[in-house]
């Protein structure tokens, strides 16, 4: 079954979910929702219309999520895919098209977090490091000589801040996880 539920919002996802009435969260938080209650469903409704990222429960029965996403990655492979699942014990290879994992006891905060950061940040990341692919080494390091111009090396050297390294500080992780996070 399809269903389709416009709010007045730039994002449309794209959510195949047994129970679509379990992300009510996403759409109270302003994003446009196509769902599918399986698989099949779900992939028609990808390629009747534009999607900006897709919420993707593991388990849908006949299909499950991993093949669906491994579908949608090879039509669209610059969409992101979030995937919901029971637990995060997952098979091999099951998300190797996949974006973001978000266990269901996680809560629907941290599902909205993790959407939030798949359509802004990430894209943002991707941008980023085709730039630097684009650029020669000389102009990335100036000051480097070409010889020394290993940025692995360099990266692999530097110290790693972990409150800063990721998309957000830990208080902020501390927030979407207990539900006060305003977007």
């Amino acid at each position: 079954m399809i269903y389709i539920t416009r709010m007045g919002t730039n994002s449309t996802l794209l959510c195949i979910h047994r129970d679509p009435a379990q992300l009510s969260l996403l759409q109270e938080n302003g994003y446009e929702l196509a769902t599918a209650t399986n698989g099949s469903d779900g992939l028609r409704l990808f390629m009747s219309r534009p999607v900006d990222a897709v919420v993707l429960e593991y388990h849908l029965g006949l299909l499950d999520g991993a093949a669906i996403a491994d579908e949608i990655k090879q039509v669209r492979p610059e969409v992101p895919i979030v995937m919901l699942a029971d637990h995060l014990e997952l098979p091999d290879g099951a998300l190797k098209s996949v974006d973001a994992l978000v266990a269901k006891s996680d809560g629907a905060h941290f599902l909205l977090a993790t959407v939030h950061f798949v359509m802004n940040v990430k894209p943002t990341q991707r941008h980023e490091a085709q730039l630097r692919a684009q650029t020669p080494a000389r102009l990335r390091h100036p000051g480097r000589s070409r010889a020394g111009a290993n940025p692995a090396q360099a990266s692999a050297s530097q110290p790693i801040d972990k409150a800063t390294d990721g998309p957000f500080s830990q208080e902020v992780w501390r927030n979407i996880r207990n539900g006060t996070m305003q977007f």
